[in-house]
């Protein structure tokens, strides 16, 4: 009757990785019980997670060519466009985010074009809001830009205003972080840099303020929702957001934070479902509306 807060399935959303070819299910071995799935079976996955209460999930392609301008990121037939399409027809009332970003598909793994050894910001924005606009035509319901790039929500917004599609949200990473909690979804999305790191886009793990001011110009610039990543590691943040902004706030469980809790759950180290929960409940007890995470089949099946 006291409890303060409560969490249910639709917090959640739930991350999926799509891949080219038929009957692929691979599981990705730092992410126990995580797959790259070709479309078929991502559209069964997709399934089981709405049935269990989980009302949206998020994209990440794998394409079959990597490139170093990352084209396959915004072929209006690539994987993740085809996967929106599929995933719309096929199960009833998903609501499908896609994530907007190069890391995935250039093979220097970077999110954005290079120039020498830096990314060149400008020029990457504009392949992002190809990017955007390819899911939005594709039927996305919202697209979720995670590159870090200045000024690449405003002009997605409006990129997408200029073709129609107003009422299609944008939920901006705004407060990412160069975490070290990010290595298995690098193996799971096939994106590690092959030089250098991220840090010079990616934000600080030290630094508090910063991130207020990053979410203020997203805000500015049209985003729906605002998202801090990493989430378990970053508590102080996502309570720093909500309690400055009244706009949804979004929490992405990231992939480290997962395998940590499996790998010690599988060697007998914790109570798995227990330390799960309490994680995720710490979340939206610091103030996340939404969860992005690994764990959404798992704990809507608890709830």
């Amino acid at each position: 009757m006291l409890r303060e807060t409560s969490l249910e399935p639709s917090n959640f959303i739930y991350p999926l990785f799509v891949t080219e070819g038929s009957g692929v299910r691979k599981e990705i071995s730092s992410m126990p019980g995580c797959y790259q799935e070709s479309l078929e079976k991502c559209v069964e996955n997709a399934k089981e997670a709405k049935a269990l209460g989980v009302p949206a999930v998020i994209l990440f392609g794998i394409p079959e060519r990597k490139d170093e301008m990352g084209t396959s990121a915004y072929d209006e037939n690539g994987i993740v466009q085809r996967a929106i399409k599929e995933l719309k027809d096929s199960v009833s009332d998903l609501y499908v985010i896609t994530d907007v970003c190069l890391c995935e598909y250039t093979s220097h793994g970077h999110c954005g074009v290079i120039r020498g050894r830096d990314v060149d910001n400008d020029e990457t924005v504009k392949l992002l809001v190809k990017e955007a606009l390819s899911h939005a035509r594709a039927g996305a319901d919202m697209v979720a830009p995670s590159d870090m790039m200045d000024g690449r929500v405003g002009a997605i917004r409006e990129a997408l205003d200029g073709e129609g599609f107003t009422g299609v949200p944008i939920m901006s990473y705004a407060a990412k972080y160069a975490s070290a909690f990010y290595g298995p979804f690098r193996e799971a999305a096939e994106s590690t840099p092959q030089f250098g790191d991220r840090r010079s886009y990616q934000m600080d793990p030290p630094n508090r303020r910063e991130a207020l001011r990053e979410v203020a110009l997203d805000i500015e610039e049209g985003a729906d929702i605002v998202m801090v990543k990493p989430a378990l590691a970053y508590l102080d943040i996502i309570s720093d957001v909500r309690a400055a902004f009244d706009i949804p706030v979004a929490a992405y469980n990231v992939s480290g934070e997962y395998s940590l809790v499996k790998a010690a759950g599988r060697l007998g180290w914790i109570d798995e479902e227990r330390v799960m929960m309490e994680c995720l409940t710490a979340m939206k007890r610091a103030g996340a509306d939404l969860i992005l995470t690994y764990f959404a089949k798992d704990a809507a099946k608890l709830l």
